[in-house]
C-alpha cells in the first residue's frame, strides 16, 4: 500500500506549533501541542471590499482585484457619471473623469491602460447611444477612435491596444463583435447568438462570452477565436446583467438577474462550467468586474437600489476577512457634537450637545460605557486630544479648556481664539488646533498648546469650519469641513510639518464637514467617517498621499466623537436624529487574512 509521502510527496511532520505560511497547502501535520492532526484547506469565498464612493449601476471596470478601475455608470437620480474610481485592493480613491459622462459603458485593459467604449449619455433611446471609445492612462481619459456601431448592455475583453467588444443592444439585440487595435475598430466574427447583458472575458484573439438575455436569460457560452465565435460550455445558472473575469479557459462568472437577482458564482475550465460554494452577500445585477478566477472584484450594480459595495472573491488558503464596522454599547446619555479621544477598547467622551449643552462624561472599555466625574462646565464642539487617562478638552461653545487626569477635570488657560468646530489632535501636553469657527466668522487660526499655554501658529491655508484633525503637534492632518468663502464643502487635505501647512495632493472621495476621526490616527494612516449636512456613513482612510475607501458604518450620522487608530477605531453618538443624537456606538475592525488551518477528525 502506498504511503502518504509517495502520493502527496510530503511527509506527515510533527510541529509544536502550526505552519505560518501557504506552502503548507496539501500538507498533512501533527501539531503536538493540542494533540491532534491538521491539514491546510484551499477554499473559495467572497469578502467584503471598500465601498465605491458613489453608488452606481451599469459602470465601466477592469483590471486586477489589487489595481482596478470603474468608470462612468448611473447613479441616484439617476444621474449619468464620468467620475472614475481606482481600486488597490482594499479601497477606492478618485482618478481622472471620463471625457464624456456615460453609463452602459464597457470596460478592458488596466488601471494605468485601460479602455471604455460604447454606453449611453442620456435617456434610454437610440438617439443617446454612444460609439465614443476612451484610453485610461491611469490619470486621465483620451478620446480614442470610434465603434462602427453604438450600443449599449454589451461585453468586452482585452487590453487597450488590442481589444474586443461584442454584443449589446441597440433597437433590437445584436451579435456584431468589433476588434481595436488601439487606434480603430473593424469588424470581427458575429456571436452565434444575438444578446444583450451578457458578460466577457479573456483577450482579443481568446474572448468568452456568456450569460445574457435574448427572449429570456441565457445560459449559453461562446468561444472567439480572432476570427469565429463557437459554442462553449452551458453555464448551470441562466442569467443576465451580470459580471465576469479572467481567461477564456479560466474565467468567473457572478451576479447578474435569473430573475430574481443572483448572487451565483460559477467557474469555467475552457470546456465547462462548475458552481462555486462562494456567493456573493448582496444579489445584485448591472455589476462591473475585474480580476482572474482565482483573485476577482466585483461592485456597484442595483438590487432595489444602487449599490456602493465591493466584494472581493479568493480562491486561497487563507480565510479572508473584510475590514467591518460592528455594534458596540451605547453611550448612558444620547448627544451630538461629543468629543472624546483614546482607543477603541479605552476611551473618554465629553461634553456634546442634547439639546443644551451637556457636561457628561463617559468610559469606555471596549464594550460599555460607565459614568465618570463631569466637565467642569457644560460644552459642546470642543477639541480633543490625548488619552482615556490624560486627555484635554478646549474650545467649544463656551470656550473653555481642561484637563482630565482619569478621574477628575481641572481647569486649564483657554485658546486664544475662542474657536468651535475646528479640528484638533495630539495629546495632552502637546495638543494642535485649527480652523473652526470663533463667532460670527470661519478662521483659519491654528493654535498649539504646550501643556501650560496656547500659542498661534501659521494659518491654514484655507478657512473651514466643522473640519477634521488627525496625527500629531509635529504631524498634523486637517480634511474636509465647510469652506464659507466657496460656499461648499470641502474636500481638501492639508499637512502640518510644526509650523506651516501644506495642501496635499489627496481630496477627500467625499466632501463632508463634522465627521469623526481616529484621534490615535496618523498623519500619514488617518481614517475620516461620517459626516454632514447630508448624513453619511462613508468611511476613508488616508495614507499620506490619497484617500481610499473603506467599509462604511451601519448608521450614517455626523458630529460624532470617534478615536482609535485606522486599523481599530470607535464612533459614538452624533446625529440625526436631529434634536439630542444618538447614543449608538460603533467600533471598526481592519481586514484581516489567516491560514485556513483544519483539524482532522473521524466524523
Amino acid at each position: 500500500m502506498s504511503t502518504y509521502k509517495n502520493l502527496i510527496g510530503k511527509d506527515v511532520n510533527f510541529l509544536t506549533t502550526d505552519p505560518d505560511n501557504a506552502q503548507a497547502e496539501g500538507q498533512i501535520w501533527y501539531n503536538s501541542t493540542s494533540n491532534v492532526f491538521k491539514d491546510l484547506i484551499v477554499g473559495e469565498a467572497w469578502s467584503a471590499g471598500g465601498n465605491l464612493s458613489v453608488a452606481r449601476r451599469y459602470l465601466a471596470g477592469a483590471g486586477t482585484q489589487t489595481a482596478a478601475f470603474g468608470a462612468g455608470g448611473t447613479s441616484p437620480g439617476p444621474t449619468r457619471e464620468n467620475r472614475t474610481e481606482e481600486y488597490n485592493g482594499s479601497g477606492w480613491s478618485n482618478g481622472g473623469n471620463l471625457g464624456t459622462a456615460t453609463n452602459n459603458k464597457i470596460g478592458a485593459g488596466t488601471q494605468t491602460a485601460g479602455l471604455a467604449f460604447g454606453g449611453s449619455t442620456g435617456s434610454p433611446g437610440p438617439a443617446n447611444l454612444t460609439s465614443v471609445t476612451e484610453e485610461y492612462d491611469g490619470s486621465s481619459w483620451t478620446t480614442g477612435g470610434a465603434m462602427g456601431t453604438a450600443r449599449i448592455n454589451h461585453a468586452g475583453c482585452g487590453i487597450q491596444t488590442a481589444g474586443l467588444g461584442f454584443g449589446g443592444y441597440t433597437t433590437t439585440n445584436i451579435a456584431n463583435t468589433e476588434e481595436y487595435n488601439g487606434s480603430t475598430w473593424t469588424a470581427g466574427g458575429a456571436l452565434i447568438t444575438a444578446r444583450r447583458g451578457l458578460a466577457g472575458a479573456g483577450v482579443q484573439l481568446a474572448g468568452l462570452a456568456f450569460g445574457g438575455y435574448t427572449t429570456a436569460a441565457t445560459s449559453a457560452t461562446e468561444e472567439y477565436d480572432g476570427t469565429n465565435w463557437t459554442s462553449g460550455g452551458v453555464m448551470n445558472t441562466a442569467r443576465n446583467s451580470l459580471s465576469g473575469s479572467g481567461i477564456q479557459t479560466s474565467a468567473l462568472a457572478f451576479g447578474g438577474s435569473t430573475p430574481p437577482f443572483s448572487t451565483a458564482t460559477e467557474k469555467y475550465d475552457g470546456s465547462s462550467w462548475t458552481t462555486s460554494p462562494a456567493t456573493l452577500s448582496t444579489a445584485r445585477q448591472n455589476l462591473s468586474g475585474a480580476g482572474t478566477q482565482s483573485a476577482a472584484i466585483g461592485f456597484g450594480g442595483e438590487s432595489t437600489v444602487n449599490l456602493s459595495s465591493t466584494e472581493e472573491f479568493n480562491r486561497s488558503a487563507n480565510v479572508i476577512t473584510g475590514a467591518a464596522w460592528s455594534s458596540g454599547g451605547n453611550l448612558n446619555t444620547a448627544r451630538r457634537y461629543i468629543s472624546g479621544c483614546g482607543t477603541q477598547t479605552a476611551t473618554v467622551a465629553f461634553g456634546g450637545f442634547k439639546p443644551g449643552a451637556g457636561n457628561e462624561t463617559e468610559l469606555y472599555n471596549g464594550s460599555t460605557w460607565s459614568e465618570v466625574n463631569n466637565l467642569g462646565t457644560a460644552a459642546y464642539s470642543k477639541g480633543a486630544a490625548g488619552t482615556q487617562t490624560a486627555a484635554l478638552a478646549f474650545g467649544g461653545s463656551p470656550a473653555v479648556c481642561e484637563s482630565w487626569d482619569g478621574t477628575n477635570w481641572t481647569s486649564s488657560p483657554a485658546m486664544n481664539n475662542g474657536q468651535r468646530n475646528f479640528g484638533s489632535c495630539g495629546i495632552q501636553t502637546a495638543a494642535l488646533a485649527f480652523g473652526g469657527r470663533p463667532e460670527p466668522s470661519v478662521s483659519a487660526k491654528t493654535e498649539e498648546w504646550n501643556g501650560t499655554a496656547w500659542s498661534e501658529q501659521n494659518d491654514l491655508n484655507t478657512a473651514v469650519r466643522n473640519n477634521m484633525g488627525s496625527g500629531t503637534q509635529t504631524a498634523g492632518l486637517n480634511s474636509g469641513g465647510y469652506n464659507d468663502g466657496a460656499g461648499a464643502l470641502s474636500a481638501v487635505t492639508e499637512e502640518y510639518n510644526g509650523t506651516s501647512w501644506t495642501a496635499s495632493p489627496g481630496s477627500m472621495n467625499t466632501a463632508r464637514m463634522a465627521s469623526a476621526t481616529n484621534t490615535g490616527g496618523l498623519q500619514t494612516a488617518a481614517l475620516i467617517y461620517g459626516g454632514t449636512p447630508s448624513a453619511t456613513a462613508a468611511t476613508e482612510l488616508y495614507d499620506g498621499t490619497s484617500w481610499i475607501t473603506q467599509a462604511s458604518m451601519a448608521t450614517a450620522r455626523g458630529q460624532t466623537g470617534g478615536g482609535g487608530t485606522s486599523t481599530s477605531a470607535i464612533v459614538y453618538g452624533g446625529a440625526p436624529p436631529p434634536s439630542g443624537g444618538t447614543n449608538a456606538t460603533e467600533e471598526f475592525t481592519a481586514g484581516t487574512s489567516a491560514l485556513n488551518i483544519k483539524t482532522i477528525t473521524t466524523s
